[in-house]
């Protein structure tokens, strides 16, 4: 850079967009100079980078920065999980140098392979049996959900996807994610149609919205059904895109009949419309009542015709219960001045005749409305 200046009278270099900042070139004028420092899980992130940036090659001396940090990496930080995790964490501010040396790849796959090396281990090693007159019990717990709640979160979406790439459980991965959302949203509360605070960040919403696009993928039993509400009440907390919310309205829906009122009770975000978030509820019953029907298609008998057991079946007894849960929350937002008849009336209508052996809770609800309108 001093040679290719056209200044005669020189006197400062300007380092523009160095990765790692200050910190970081003075760890490498240090290693130039000869003094001792040790390279470690901290540093080993905006060292690298910073001698990347410098051209720190073999071209100019053995043993030069960059194989000296990329030996390190191979060496020590690839084959522990924890060391992985903890360089992964570091390389955050580090775009894009980071990315073009290929580190942030490096560290996401080594965490995915050591987790499912872990989780391979302890399966073989779940083992109960008598020693004597005691009794040895080995099980080993997946303690990196927790650790990797520290990642950002696009840092985070590539790990899950790779741990699903090299086998790791399911309901390890479903864990993983109910903490990282308890974590990273835990700040975001509930905000009612009588609030007026300030929205939430963009950062927020692309948190929601990322660990919904993870939880599409996910079985369907690795997250509680309390879980999917709180995902759902987040995703119309923060604006999130409808494509989203309608997503964990499907996955709501094919487990509706063990929700409770209080999951239903969604509040809504204006107070022009009604209390409650009727529509929400709405498409969420709509989806319930799709995947009925889908059910119920495999209890005609060859001829197309329904089956003698058809009114007995598993999905018949679903519906009874979302009859009766849906009596519970027409009676709860009845009393609500803002709700239009047309909603209160499309939610009547949706489900079924079967749904309901008497009708005592619907006339109640009705009876209801009829009284505050």
């Amino acid at each position: 850079m001093v040679a290719e200046s056209k200044d005669p009278d020189l006197s400062k270099l300007e380092l523009v967009n160095a990765p790692g900042g200050a910190l970081a070139f003075e760890l490498a004028a240090k290693f130039c100079y000869g003094s001792n420092f040790e390279i470690n899980t901290v540093n080993v992130a905006h060292l690298r980078c910073i001698a990347e940036y410098l051209e720190m090659t073999e071209e100019y001396q053995e043993e030069n920065l960059i194989v000296r940090t990329e030996t390190y990496l191979n060496e020590i930080v690839v084959k522990n999980l924890d060391k992985s995790l903890e360089v992964l964490c570091a390389c955050d501010g580090l775009d894009p140098t980071v990315e073009d040396v290929g580190l942030v790849d490096m560290c996401v796959d080594a965490i995915a392979i050591n987790a499912s090396k872990e989780q391979l281990v302890s399966g073989l090693a779940h083992l109960e049996c008598d020693v004597g007159s005691g009794k040895l019990r080995m099980h080993c717990q997946d303690w990196w959900v927790e650790d990797l709640s520290a990642l950002r979160i696009d840092y985070y979406q590539r790990v899950i996807i790779a741990m699903r790439r090299t086998g790791v459980r399911p309901e390890s991965i479903g864990t993983s994610i109910v903490h990282y959302a308890q974590t990273a949203l835990k700040g975001i509360e509930r905000r009612h149609v009588w609030d007026s605070g300030p929205l939430v960040g963009d950062n927020q919403r692309v948190i929601v919205e990322t660990l919904i696009d993870l939880l599409a993928t996910e079985k369907i039993t690795s997250v509680t059904l309390s879980f999917l509400f709180g995902m759902l009440r987040m995703a119309i907390e923060v604006d999130a895109g409808l494509d989203y919310r309608i997503e964990v309205e499907k996955r709501i829906g094919l487990q509706l009949e063990m929700a409770s009122l209080d999951d239903l009770l969604i509040p809504a975000t204006q107070t022009s419309d009604s209390m409650f978030d009727v529509d929400t509820v709405h498409r969420i019953l709509v989806n319930f009542l799709q995947r009925i029907e889908e059910d119920d298609s495999g209890n005609l008998s060859p001829c197309g015709y329904e089956s003698d057991d058809g009114l007995k079946s598993p999905s018949h007894s679903s519906v009874l219960k979302v009859g009766r849960l849906m009596d519970g929350y027409l009676a709860e937002i009845a009393p609500d001045p803002y709700l239009k008849l047309q909603k209160f009336m499309a939610l009547i209508e949706l489900l079924p005749d079967y749904a309901r052996i008497v009708d005592d809770g619907l006339y109640r609800a009705i009876d209801i409305y009829l009284k505050v309108s």
